[in-house]
């Protein structure tokens, strides 16, 4: 089949090489977000589908929204079969989706209809599930409500990060949209109705929403700061600044402390929770580089009974 691809982050990338090299699909070009600032210098740099399709010599498409007449006559050129997409991270209209005589067909990372939404990974870590996975549908104007193809299972590990979680999750996805995309060709593949049960929304976690709550007992507090690793990072404050929060380990039935109250010792720093204290990793403090607990705990030689907030 024809295919225009669409995806804009590192997440895309296992996908868009399965269909590069597939020897029964075409990427005749890559649709993915405009170019835009990113790293320390904040140069304006292009996503990484961008650079992938450019080095493989493949038409990257880049409109401010999927709704520009210019973009839309230029799909209808391309005349794509079908617009695999994957982490897109943008809406698409209705104009655009009745282009491709096999719609548009999406690799969402979970198991549909659970964390419909933009983090669907951030969420299954944040709630503790134990299994996870990925879903190809048919994109609807509903969110993610759309039929579908197939689903990929992934356990969810206990010290993942939605970082580690999502790495997986786009190397077996990648294989279920080719599979997918092989089965619409054949017309072996039929697209069913999700269920109307279970369905949960996974919206985008804020850095506000990443704000540790010291109070909050230390399992829930594992899963908060590993869902939000990498992005957008969980962190607390700690004399009137901010401190950011790398995975920690729940240190169980060590004495209790209050919450969010440190005890600095030579070889670990603990920090009070509603329950279990928990073991502090990397923190990284505002203005200053990543650092282990403890180096940044002899440096700032918390007091007596002192509390991250």
């Amino acid at each position: 089949m024809r295919l225009v691809f669409a995806g804009t982050p590192e997440t895309a990338l296992p996908s868009l090489r399965a269909l590069l090299d597939s020897p029964r699909h075409e990427v005749v070009a890559v649709v993915t977000r405009p170019d835009a600032q990113s790293g320390r210098g904040r140069k304006v740099h292009p996503s990484p589908v961008a650079e992938l399709a450019e080095e493989s010599g493949i038409e990257v498409l880049r409109p401010v929204k999927a709704g520009d007449p210019a973009f839309l006559d230029r799909l209808r050129a391309l005349e794509p079969d079908c617009c695999p997409v994957v982490a897109y991270g943008a809406l698409l209209p209705q104009a655009a989706l009745d282009i491709p005589r096999h719609g548009w067909v999406n690799l969402h990372f979970s198991i549909l209809p659970a964390w419909r939404g933009a983090a669907p990974v951030q969420h299954a870590v944040l709630h503790g599930d134990e299994i996870t996975g990925a879903t190809t549908f048919r994109i609807v104007k509903e969110l993610d409500a759309g039929p579908v193809f197939g689903v990929v299972t992934e356990e969810v590990r206990p010290g993942d990060t939605s970082g580690a979680l999502l790495e997986r999750l786009s190397v077996s996805g990648a294989g279920l949209l080719a599979a997918t995309l092989d089965g619409i060709e054949d017309g072996k593949l039929e697209a069913r109705p999700q269920p109307s049960e279970g369905v949960s929304l996974a919206p985008k976690i804020s850095v506000e929403d990443a704000r540790v709550d010291w109070s909050a007992p230390a399992m829930g507090i594992d899963r908060l700061i590993r869902a939000c690793t990498p992005g957008p990072g969980a962190w607390a404050e700690f004399r009137g600044q901010r401190v950011k929060l790398g995975p920690v380990r729940v240190a169980a039935g060590e004495e209790r402390l209050a919450p969010g109250e440190l005890a600095a010792g030579k070889h670990r720093v603990l920090a009070g929770t509603a329950t279990d204290p928990v073991e502090l990793g990397e923190v990284q403090p505002q203005g200053k580089r990543l650092m282990s607990a403890v180096e940044w705990a002899r440096g700032v030689r918390p007091e007596a009974r002192e509390c991250l907030r």
